[in-house]
């Protein structure tokens, strides 16, 4: 191996050498929060009694009834609330009745509870439904 040989062979273990001089390393912590919500329903304003149905009872034509629950924000971050109805039985009851509720699109922090009055209102002209049920879900958006 000539001198050049010996200068290439120097050359290459140099830039090795260096290079492993110049690497370096940083450990970055990071930390953060995911934003959850969730929808919880009561009976009672302290939360201890859940909402799974509503009986409506036996309303008669041009009748309102209202149930009083309470519903609470159990995730980190606010939310809007809507109220979503579906799945009436029979077909075309929600042409008779209607439900409402007086928390649409109100804003509840995370961690709030808030009272809300959900409302049945039966038709005046109602006619052909002796007996009706639906599904309400209660949504919470943020």
């Amino acid at each position: 191996m000539g001198i050049l040989g010996i200068i290439s062979v120097l050359t290459v273990l140099t830039g090795m050498a260096v290079s492993g001089v110049l690497q370096s390393s940083r450990t970055i912590t990071s930390t953060g929060t995911i934003k959850a919500i969730g929808v919880e329903v009561y009976w009672n304003s302290d939360g201890t009694d859940p909402v799974s149905s509503i009986d409506w009872g036996n309303p008669e034509p041009n009748e309102t009834v209202t149930k009083t629950v309470y519903v609470e924000n159990t995730g980190n971050s606010d939310m809007t609330l809507s109220l979503v109805v579906s799945n009436w039985t029979p077909t075309g009851a929600d042409t008779y009745l209607t439900v409402s509720w007086d928390r649409e699109d109100h804003l509840l922090g995370a961690g709030e509870r808030a009272t809300a009055v959900i409302t049945l209102t039966v038709s005046a002209d109602i006619t052909g439904i002796d007996t009706f049920s639906f599904d309400m879900v209660i949504e919470g958006t943020g």
